[in-house]
């Protein structure tokens, strides 16, 4: 059962010191905040509640050593979860849960919840979940797919970069493990609306969520060429970013970047295509970044997760290129040293970040079999850590 809340007052009296002059949490209405969830402190969902059904959740097949395997309900159940607007394959399932290792009486956050794939998985093996997204889109579909486990899971809008603040006001206390599965989904990319992908043509957004101002498009149109270049370097590494950078401020004095693929044709044109990928992939990864300020919150979850961790309870971050593994990897050697040493030092000193011990030395990689079911999953890279006694 989860601790009892101290929360008291209406939602839009603790939380009002968030709804101006905060950054994170801008304009957005207080009692969204809470539309997800039924835990006692929150109250029922009224969010979308009348027009959505609750589909049955997936069901564990056993396999050796204790392993489980997510399956879904037999073919033609009309509670299917496919039948559902949102759909997306949790990556490295398997992994998540050998690494957090969920079990009744535990609580596990998920910061990324998304189509609640690896909430589902969790929940089945007894524990309890506080999850968060800022996606609208993905808290309403999980919140239909996971109503079965009532009290045991409870769902906030809001950036994971904001958690502490999050659950802190909501009296939960220690965590027996964390989750952040950061980047975009494949619902994200299959949805040319939202505009991440330049496979479909669509709006120039990028934006996870919508309440938030700038989109793909103000960036493009709006900013100067060297701090469109500084991003697409900064965020992807792109090696052609002044000349992207240069080309996008010269064609839109002619036509303002309106869609996914004007952009991309674009830069298909000054940058031709080497190999298998495609010019206009790095260019996209690095304006969904900075639309979503992906990689500040990156930062900022790292630098307070750990002190939220139970003893032995443990960190789970998956990223999905190579500037976001390499952050997580600083972050955990920082936190995994015991000892700490400069050239100008005479003797190296004690650690006062030394809190976590390394579960996986190298990042763990999707298995052939998971390639060939969701090949999205080729690049995810999982690295976990537990909490010191």
């Amino acid at each position: 059962m989860f601790p009892e809340c101290a929360l008291t007052g209406p939602f839009s009296t603790v939380y009002s010191g968030m709804s101006t002059g905060c950054s994170l949490w801008g304009n957005w209405n207080m009692h969204a905040l809470f539309q997800m969830g039924t835990w006692p402190w929150f109250g029922a969902s009224e969010s979308l509640e009348e027009s959505m059904f609750t589909p049955e959740p997936l069901h564990p097949r056993q396999l050796p050593h204790g392993r489980t395997e997510m399956t879904e309900p037999p073919e033609g159940d009309e509670s299917s979860n496919r039948s559902l607007p949102f759909y997306h394959l949790p990556v490295l399932l398997q992994e998540v849960l050998e690494a957090l290792a969920p079990s009744p009486g535990k609580l596990i956050f998920d910061g990324t919840l998304g189509g609640g794939g690896h909430s589902e998985a969790i929940l089945q093996h007894g524990a309890s979940v506080v999850a968060m997204d800022q996606d609208t889109e993905a808290l309403t579909y999980a919140k239909a797919r996971l109503a079965g486990y009532g009290t045991r899971f409870c769902a906030l809008k809001g950036n994971f970069r904001a958690f502490s603040r999050v659950l802190r006001e909501a009296n939960v206390g220690g965590l027996d493990g964390m989750l952040i599965d950061i980047g975009v989904s494949s619902r994200h990319l299959d949805a040319a609306e939202r505009g991440f992908s330049f496979a479909k043509d669509g709006p120039l957004d990028m934006r996870m969520d919508r309440d938030r101002p700038l989109t793909a498009a103000d960036i493009v149109n709006t900013w100067s060429q060297e701090e469109i270049a500084r991003i697409l370097y900064e965020n992807a590494e792109e090696p052609q970013s002044r000349r992207i950078a240069r080309a996008i401020c010269q064609d839109r004095t002619h036509k303002p970047f309106r869609s996914t693929s004007q952009l991309a044709d674009m830069i298909a044109r000054v940058c031709p295509k080497h190999g298998k990928k495609h010019p206009a992939t790095l260019t996209f990864q690095a304006l969904r970044c900075e639309v979503n300020s992906e990689l500040p919150a990156l930062r900022d979850f790292l630098a307070d997760a750990p002190q939220w961790l139970k003893p032995g309870g443990r960190l789970v971050v998956i990223s999905f290129h190579s500037i976001e593994d390499r952050i997580v990897k600083q972050a955990f050697q920082q936190y995994a040293a015991p000892f700490i040493d400069r050239p100008e030092w005479p003797a190296p000193k004690p650690n006062p970040k030394y809190c976590l011990n390394l579960i996986t030395k190298k990042p763990l990689e999707a298995s052939e079999a998971e390639l060939q079911m969701n090949p999205r999953a080729r690049s995810a890279r999982l690295r976990a850590a537990e909490r010191l006694p």
